[in-house]
């Protein structure tokens, strides 16, 4: 009796289906160990933003929106991202593993349409398309940083027909500027605009002010307790432009300059900011930069660089590699707002993580003893519990493999995926210890019918869940998708792999009775 024990169990181990339950099971093991999960906005912490196009956009531009936000975010080495385009309006990004600086650095590189110009003498000599190749940043000891990037042939030759015999002239490039416009300021910004401050080594060179008029279309206006909105608009009209900048002054006047069919954009300075740097910010500009010996001898080089630096190596960090996404991805079809920015404290998220724990273990403490209640042997209790863990060890596997990123909807999916693995599984045994009419095992057909019949309710079943699921997965926009997804994959590697294993191990052990 023993060796024949010993036999089957030998046998039962050599069993293919077994077999493929414990390549897959050792496989999602070691995937684990070596490639840990990654978890969602919800459970690992992160920042969830609703962003919005500046106007209704079709379904092909929304579709060129999110694949260059994708590459722009995947450049400035984020990972766990989700990006879902929600109408034809409206984007929601989920980050997860940030920090709320890295957040806000986010935001500011995603409302950067990316627009960047190369301007010379009030005349723009280059742009993005001019952008052969980007190099990696480089962060200093003092915290400065920069970005060097090679321009195109075209554009260093324009450069050098400009610049020739101009050393120390002022080389501007900008990033996002606000063309076409009206900017208001106040006077003691626009007396530094005017002033010599911002051409480089060169105090005969046009001042800022003069060279955006003329590179940019950017008209420059003081702002007086005296200015009304008919004043700017009358000044709107004679340059032909709809666009309204107010550099931290005349707030009151926004209601009022949109009445008259402006776009309005106001500015905040922030606090201990100095003027230069708030127009630089306001203006998008990178510079002024000292033109070199070298390129004012009309010979094109087309090798060039964005300067900067931050109070901080962390500051200087965040602005370069805006700088190196902006110029690497592009520049985006329409201008996007951030209209809305939740940030999850990983601290939260570890409760939500410990409480999924929590519930995953106790799913299946609730399966063995419901199942052991049912039938009062352990040999299907034991069997039964131990294939759903296996199950759940395999999902888990294989989502770490792919570096699916874990939600709660995803661990909810999980969950069912247990309960119905439980039902399944209840299905083959109810069935190889009843059949029909309730008779006996030995007075039935053989195992192998019995267990085919059952396989095929529990394929019709899972046949039925993987339709409505793929629908889900496909059409519905929001976390649901990882409810989805687990619940798809729970079901393929319950009726691929566990279910058949179970039913061979079911076969021995009931057929030992």
């Amino acid at each position: 009796m023993v060796k024949r024990r010993k036999r089957g169990i030998k046998k039962l181990l050599l069993n293919f289906r077994i077999l493929v339950l414990i390549l897959f099971l050792a496989g999602s093991i070691v995937s684990l160990m070596l490639q840990p999960l990654t978890f969602g906005i919800d459970i690992s912490g992160g920042v969830a933003l609703v962003v919005q196009t500046e106007h209704p956009v079709d379904a092909q531009t929304m579709q060129v929106i999110v694949q260059s936000l994708q590459r722009r975010l995947n450049t400035f080495g984020i990972k766990s991202i989700s990006i879902e385009a929600q109408g034809n309006q409206i984007i929601l990004i989920k980050i997860a593993n940030i920090t709320e600086q890295q957040a806000v650095a986010i935001k500011q590189l995603i409302e950067s349409q990316g627009v960047f110009y190369m301007e010379f003498n009030g005349v723009i000599f280059g742009s993005g398309k001019d952008i052969v190749r980007v190099g990696y940043y480089q962060i200093k000891a003092d915290n400065s940083w920069q970005v060097p990037f090679t321009v195109s042939k075209r554009a260093a030759e324009e450069l050098a027909k400009l610049a020739k015999g101009k050393a120390g002239w002022p080389v501007d490039m900008f990033l996002d500027p606000p063309t076409n416009s009206i900017l208001v300021v106040s006077p003691e910004v626009y007396k530094l605009m005017n002033s010599t401050e911002f051409n480089a080594q060169a105090p005969n060179a046009p001042t800022l002010l003069q060279r955006i008029e003329k590179a940019l279309n950017i008209t420059v206006v003081q702002y007086t307790n005296q200015t009304t909105p008919e004043q700017l608009f009358n000044v709107a009209e004679k340059m032909k432009v709809k666009n309204i900048v107010l550099a931290a002054v005349g707030k009151g006047l926004i209601d009022q300059l949109r009445k008259y069919g402006l776009k309005v954009r106001y500015v905040s300075k922030e606090p201990g900011e100095s003027d230069f740097a708030f127009i630089k910010r306001v203006l998008g500009l990178y510079g002024p930069y000292a033109l070199g010996e070298g390129l004012a001898n009309g010979q094109p080089q087309t090798e060039v660089s964005i300067n900067g630096g931050a109070q901080t190596r962390a500051q200087a960090l965040e602005e370069a590699k805006v700088v190196y996404t902006v110029l690497s991805s592009g520049s985006l079809p329409v201008k996007l707002k951030v209209t809305s920015m939740e940030f999850i404290s990983p601290k939260l998220g570890t409760n939500f993580k410990r409480q999924a724990l929590y519930a995953g273990v106790g799913a299946l403490v609730a399966v063995f003893l419901i199942v052991y209640l049912h039938y009062r042997r352990l040999r299907i209790a034991v069997p039964v519990t131990s294939t759903s863990l296996f199950e759940v060890i395999i999902i888990l596997g294989i989502a770490s493999l792919i570096k699916w990123n874990l939600d709660l909807p995803s661990i909810a999916g999980i969950i069912a995926a247990i309960g119905t693995g439980v039902d399944q599984q209840i299905v083959i045994t109810d069935e190889l210890l009843w059949g029909e009419g309730g008779e006996k095992i030995r007075s039935r057909g053989s195992l192998s019918r019995r267990i085919s019949r059952a396989m095929f309710v529990i394929f019709a079943s899972a046949t039925t869940t993987i339709v409505a699921m793929s629908f889900l997965f496909e059409f519905f926009v929001g976390t649901l998708r990882g409810f989805a997804f687990t619940t798809i994959l729970g079901t393929l590697i319950g009726i691929l792999i566990t279910r058949p294993a179970y039913a061979e191990i079911a076969r021995y052990l009931l057929g030992e009775e």
